[in-house]
């Protein structure tokens, strides 16, 4: 009833149909199957599910230990610093390299990447269509590349599985692999950086929960999972209506757009006890920060690993948090993004 489906306009409050899925006019980049429905997104989906299963993960929260320990390592405590390219970005951008199986040192081009295609209203990461279309050529020289590597080498990567699926009996097309390439690249991405920044910024607003946190490590349990409602990271996902309905007393018509806005329902009130309280102690969060049912984010899992390793990492070295500037959010509807975060990690 409710579709994201391309041809209906898609994932988001514009339609991709019309303007491409980064809204660019980028014609080369092919369907993501989160703009499809199903039976065809689960198709999809089950291809993915084992790149992420805990089997083929393996110790892979070992190094995810080990590249927090470095990157915290390398913090200056004390001093003011900036944390998302310290920490809140390479954190997740890192354990991505290791999923595609490709060089570490190339994070921060998916950092520069994956912020032009969230950020089509923001200028600092679309400075010009031509800035764009250079970006977009480089990036499309990086995946294709990949795509043929994977094609003659596959492995147990993320891309080696994008590379080779088959859909209905026919394999996937070049433009396809880089739709969903850039899918991965901005999940596995936004939702953790952006989770972390605001974690960090809400520990500084509320040291009696990270002292909580820092002298019970149990509650972690619960922790991890308010952080994500609190932050909230994506904003909204839509919907196109494929006939008549009606959503408590509204009258949604065939062909309407449905918008779903992620933070209006995790802070919905009648859901959530003091709704607008950030608590670490909260038993009952049935938050849709990953989104829900079929189109629930295939990595949420290793989204909390990461948030709970970092945050107990830093909770041995860390006494509290003091943000010292108004972070700058990315000027988008999508996505709760912080362009920065100014804060001192004042030492235990």
């Amino acid at each position: 009833m409710f579709s994201s489906a391309y041809e209906n306009g898609g994932h988001r409050i514009f339609n991709e149909n019309e303007i491409g899925l980064t809204g660019a006019g980028d014609s080369a980049i092919g369907i993501p199957f989160i703009s499809r429905d199903p039976p065809e997104h689960t198709q999809y989906r089950k291809h993915i599910m084992p790149a992420v299963s805990p089997h083929r993960l393996g110790d892979i929260e070992k190094r995810i230990r080990l590249r927090v320990e470095a990157l915290v390592d390398s913090i200056p405590l004390g001093e003011p610093i900036n944390l998302v390219p310290l920490l809140s970005a390479p954190l997740p951008l890192l354990t991505l390299c290791e999923l595609l199986g490709v060089e570490q040192e190339l994070w921060t081009k998916l950092y520069d990447w994956t912020n032009a295609f969230v950020g089509e209203d923001d200028p600092d990461f679309r400075q010009s269509p031509e800035a764009m279309a250079m970006t977009l050529q480089d990036f499309f020289g990086f995946a294709s590349d990949l795509f043929t590597a994977r094609r003659s080498q596959p492995g147990g990567d993320i891309a080696s599985m994008l590379a080779n699926m088959e859909i209905g009996g026919k394999a996937v097309s070049l433009p396809e692999f880089i739709g969903n390439l850039i899918l991965v690249l901005v999940g596995a991405n936004e939702t953790t950086r952006n989770s972390l920044s605001h974690t960090v910024a809400a520990f500084s607003d509320h040291p009696g929960q990270w002292q909580a946190l820092r002298a019970d490590r149990t509650l972690f349990k619960t922790a991890v999972p308010e952080m994500v409602r609190w932050a909230s990271p994506v904003l909204h996902m839509r919907r196109t209506a494929t006939e008549d309905t009606e959503i408590a007393g509204q009258a949604i018509r065939k062909g309407d757009k449905v918008v779903m806005w992620y933070a209006s329902g995790n802070r919905d009130e009648t859901v959530f006890t003091a709704a607008d309280k950030f608590d670490i102690n909260r038993s009952h969060n049935p938050h849709v920060g990953f989104g829900f049912g079929q189109h629930v984010c295939v990595g949420s899992r290793l989204a909390e690993m990461q948030l709970r390793i970092a945050f107990e990492t830093l909770a041995d070295r860390v006494g509290h948090f003091e943000v010292t500037g108004r972070p700058r959010r990315f000027r988008s509807n999508f996505l709760n993004g912080l362009k920065n975060l100014d804060v001192v990690l004042h030492p235990c």
